[in-house]
This record gives structure tokens, sequence and C-alpha cells, in this order.
């Protein structure tokens, strides 16, 4: 079935809907991803809530849908734009087709699009709000206010337990990905995920060794009533901050966090590591950044820069057991840019005693 890409900067593209999602007309924010491989991965990623994603690698989908690849337990996206997504495909462990499985959902995969223009609008006038739709003709209401409360969407309603290590962490989750959970439990962590409103009194009473704030969906400063709660958790524990918990981390310690023009979403970003020169290769979606000229007088230094333009990557606390990263951690928790600072946090953990809060 033909159908059109609508942007808001006027831009229209047309492409053939290759699943039968109802609903008709669908309308979110659309971002691009430049990683070859992954797609199942980013699909689930809660980071991604309610978004349009466009992937420039053109063939997707050419090794399936599997079992084990999942970041959450369903797709989040709001839809998915292609220029070929219905190829058969071919792999050992796959079970299900890119179509069959955004179908199953109810999620619209747009095909044959020219991600290449599409692309090119994005990075020119920055992240906006699109619409798939049967129509040729779309107006997009200018005035339609956007749902910032997507966290509320992916954080566990409950309190749910992992692992039996050494070590309790809590998982404060704003929309965390299994991928952090699996490298917590590879360093024999017992893992608490918890959710994103948990006072530090509750905190408190589930007697944790350390802290990890997750990633999650959207504007961090939609959270500003909690900052207080969660200055008080991260200055009184060793704390992990990732993407959404590494701008947390900033907002509730008195730096600040702004909009990017489009973002960084995709899994070849280089990272630097500042004190060591040395060179990471990251996987990123983000689409704010802790913004530099706001940490003095914070305590936190600059740690981690992209390459690319250099913005913050990374924080760590002049006094406390904090330390931040803005990219995302691998999906396999053995890679060396995800276990090198899981480790760091465990070694965090471990040399803690209860240190000076000069924050109280």
């Amino acid at each position: 079935m033909k159908h059109f890409l609508h942007l808001a900067n006027g831009s229209k593209f047309s492409g053939n809907l290759l699943t039968e999602a109802s609903g008709g007309t669908f309308s979110s924010e659309i971002v691009f991803y430049t990683g070859m491989t992954g797609y199942q991965e980013i699909m689930t990623d809660p980071s991604y809530l309610n978004q349009i994603i466009v992937f420039t690698y053109p063939l997707v989908g050419n090794y399936g849908i599997n079992e084990f690849d999942f970041e959450s337990k369903r797709p989040v996206v709001a839809g998915v734009v292609v220029y070929e997504g219905n190829m058969k495909h071919s792999h050992y462990q796959a079970n299900d087709s890119l179509q069959a499985y955004l179908e199953k959902w109810n999620i619209p995969l747009l095909s044959n699009v020219d991600t290449r223009a599409v692309v090119k609008n994005i990075r020119t006038d920055g992240t906006m709000e699109a619409v798939i739709s049967p129509s040729e003709d779309f107006t997009f209401d200018c005035h339609k206010k956007k749902d910032e409360m997507d966290i509320e969407k992916v954080s566990t309603k409950e309190i749910i337990q992992y692992g039996h290590g050494a070590k309790h962490i809590i998982l404060m989750d704003f929309g965390y990905k299994k991928s952090i959970l699996q490298s917590l439990l590879y360093l024999d962590s017992r893992v608490t995920i918890v959710p994103y409103n948990t006072s530090y009194e509750q905190v408190k009473a589930l007697k944790p060794d350390g802290i990890v704030l997750s990633n999650g969906p959207g504007n961090p400063k939609q959270l500003h009533y909690l900052l207080d709660n969660i200055k008080q958790i991260i200055t009184n524990y060793p704390t992990l901050g990732i993407s959404m918990g590494h701008q947390l981390t900033a907002l509730a310690l008195g730096g600040n966090t702004k909009k990017m023009l489009f973002g960084h979403h995709g899994a070849n970003h280089p990272v630097l590591e500042i004190k060591t020169n040395k060179l990471h290769i990251s996987s990123q979606n983000h689409g704010y950044e802790v913004d530099e000229s706001s940490l003095e007088g914070t305590f936190l230094q600059v740690r981690f820069r992209q390459v690319n333009d250099r913005t913050v990557e990374g924080l760590i606390h002049d006094v406390l057991p904090i330390l931040t990263i803005q990219y995302q951690p691998k999906a396999n928790p053995k890679s060396v840019e995800t276990i090198e600072i899981f480790e760091e946090f465990q070694q965090n953990i471990n040399a803690f005693n209860g240190g000076r809060n000069i924050y109280a």
C-alpha cells in the first residue's frame, strides 16, 4: 500500500507500507540510526519510545528477528522507515521476519523510501515531528503538546530482584536496557530493579552497595521534581549513571542539559577518554546533552568527549564515587567499552567506606 512520510519542515516522501498496521496515520518524533546491524535491539530499546526510526543502512531485516536480542519485552518505536525491509531473512537463530514482527505489534514499516534524503532533512533542520499517512497531503498542528512523561510508560511498577552475587546493586529504572542488567549480573552482582521514582528512604531500606541510574527516553528535565531525591541517593552511594542517568546526575548536582539539533543515534560514535587519551567506539542514542558550561561548581569533571562534535560523553566527580557515561553499553556485556566502565564501578563500590557527603 502506498503511504507517505510527512516531515514538519514540509518535506514529503512516498513509500510502501509493508505492515497492515491499523490506525491509518502515525505521528511522532523522527530520528535516524546509522548502525548497519542491531535493528532488533534498537526497536526494543526503551530510549526510543514513541519515535519513528529511519535506518540509514539500506538493507534492514536481512537476518530476521530472534529470541535473544531484545532489550525489552516488546518494540517501543512508533514506526520504522527503511529503503528495503522485506527481503528474505537468513540466520540460524531467526524465527520471524522484520515485517511479521512489526505487524504483530501494529507498528508501521514504511519501505522504498529515499532514506538518504530523509536523513539530510533531519541533519539540516533537526529532530522534528513526522507522520506516516495514507494521505498525500497533511497539515501539522503546531500547537500539539508532546507527552513528556515517557518514563512512566517504560519504568517497572514493582521491585524485582535478579542474581545472588556478593554486591547488591539497585538499578533505578528510567527505561533500562536488558544488556545493562546482564552486565551487572556478569560481574557477580545481586541486582534489585526499582521504579524511577523510588525515594531515598526506600533505597536506604534495601541496603544497597551501589546505585545505577539507567538509560531512558525523552527530556531529562521531565523529572525535575525528583532531582532532590536523586541527589540524596547518588551522594550517599557509589553511583554509575548511564545515558539518561548521566544527564540526571548532572542536573541533580547543579548542572544543566540542552536539546541537540538531531542527537546521536548509531553504533559507531568515537568517544575519547580524556585522562588516558584512549578512543572508544560507542553505541549512542540521545537527543539531549549535558551543557559543559554549567558544570562549574558542581565538582563534576568531563571524562569522556565525543570526537566529532566535542559534546560531553561522561563525567567523574572530584570527591564522591560517582561516574557517568552518555553512550550506551554494548549489548554484549563482555565488550571492552562495556566491561571497563562496569569494572570501575565495581572498584568504587569495593573502595567505598561511607565517605563524606560534601552536599549534606
